[in-house]
């Protein structure tokens, strides 16, 4: 048996002040992106003084450099042009509805950006090997590297008639995608990260989301999807993208959205209906959120096989009440009936700034949550004998 209860986080940390003050700068084009990912150096080595005093133990750079979880591809990508959700309602068919769709969601338009593809995507810098080189020179600690998914890519970049001018359809543009995130799955296992998270949180939108709309960070809004449809496209994307790749642990993080604090906001429903789907997906770790009640119960995974392993949301990183960590051992021990306690992660539900100009909680408490989280892992390992 492994380590137990092994510690994790999800991926993002808040940005500091100054540094979101550098990134508009960048995103206007005063600075250029080496200028500010220098700049930015200084925050990720703050993001993992935070983690590593929290006694993380598989920690990442707190996406400082990122504007959000997906839209810093523009930053690394050719043919892809950052647009804000509200630029996007230029393209949208029914743009009154759009707009009540971002009220209804409390999602603020102006501060989050979507990926955008508008003409050949190629790659003009590492997407994620850059942070990774500079993360592996900062901590003895393993590393965690975020990437977004290839069916949240292609879902969230696609926008018709702009993109078409580059990619006839979606399905020529995920084929770039699936190849351009094999490559650098492959440079970041050889460059030394232990854990490669694939970002796929629009799976749970496919099953939840109102059947003829899509969530604001998917560019076609209103189009029809069927959703077995498109969770056999998302599996299939995802297979081809880590296809015979090993040596490193690769895992796929599924939510019901991290843009704003106000839980009604956001989607809610189990797993059940993705669990057919996770079990033909070929990566090791499922990176879960549960400690919101959207989320549903852990006995979804009663009689379940084929999952290795669970990363265990125990932190809700949207509230300010700090978890304690009787708590966080009592959500443990629900997973302990499914899965070894080898075999689950504890980390919180989302990152703490997946979109870097709205996190949703201050350092300062997303610190304390981290080392509750800590001191509820110590106190499960002696139950179980880890």
């Amino acid at each position: 048996m492994g380590r137990l209860f092994t510690t994790s986080v999800v991926g993002s940390w808040p940005r500091p002040p100054w540094l979101l003050a550098e990134l508009r700068r960048k995103n206007k084009g005063e600075i250029s992106y080496d200028e500010f990912s220098a700049i930015a150096d200084e925050a990720v080595l703050l993001a993992v003084k935070y983690q590593e005093d929290a006694g993380i133990e598989v920690l990442t750079d707190g996406e400082q450099r990122r504007d959000n979880f997906y839209s810093f591809v523009a930053d690394k990508l050719e043919g892809i042009k950052l647009m804000t959700v509200a630029e996007v309602m230029d393209f949208v068919e029914d743009s009154s509805r759009y707009e009540q769709l971002l009220r209804a969601l409390d999602v603020p338009a102006f501060a989050i950006k979507s990926p955008v593809v508008v003409g050949p995507v190629k790659k003009k810098r590492p997407i994620a090997l850059d942070e990774l080189e500079f993360l592996r020179r900062h901590t003895k600690h393993e590393v965690k590297v975020t990437l977004p998914g290839p069916y949240m890519l292609t879902r969230a970049s696609w926008i018709d008639p702009v993109s078409r001018a580059a990619y006839w359809n979606r399905e020529e543009l995920a084929r770039e995608y699936v190849r351009l995130l094999r490559e650098e799955i492959i440079q970041l296992r050889d460059a030394g990260a232990s854990f490669i998270q694939l970002d796929e949180p629009t799976l749970t939108e496919v099953v939840y989301g109102e059947a003829s709309k899509q969530t604001f960070m998917c560019a076609a809004i209103f189009s029809k999807i069927d959703p077995k449809e498109e969770l056999n496209f998302a599996t299939e994307l995802i297979n081809k993208t880590v296809k015979g790749i090993d040596g490193v642990r690769l895992g796929i993080h599924v939510c019901r959205g991290n843009w704003s604090t106000r839980e009604e906001a956001l989607l809610k429903g189990d797993y059940r209906p993705l669990i057919p789907y996770f079990q033909e997906m070929k990566v090791r770790q499922f990176v879960l959120e549960f400690a919101t009640q959207r989320a549903g119960e852990l006995s979804v995974f009663k009689d379940v096989s084929g999952i290795e392993e669970l990363g265990l949301g125990v932190i809700n990183p949207r509230v300010r009440e700090v978890e304690s960590p009787d708590s966080i051992v009592k959500k443990a021990e629900e997973a302990v009936k499914y899965f070894d306690p080898d075999k689950i992660f504890l980390n919180p539900d989302c990152g703490f700034g997946t979109f870097a100009e709205s996190p949703v909680n201050t350092p300062k408490t997303a610190f304390q949550k981290l080392k509750n989280m800590v001191e509820a892992a110590s106190i499960l390992r002696k139950r179980y004998g880890g």
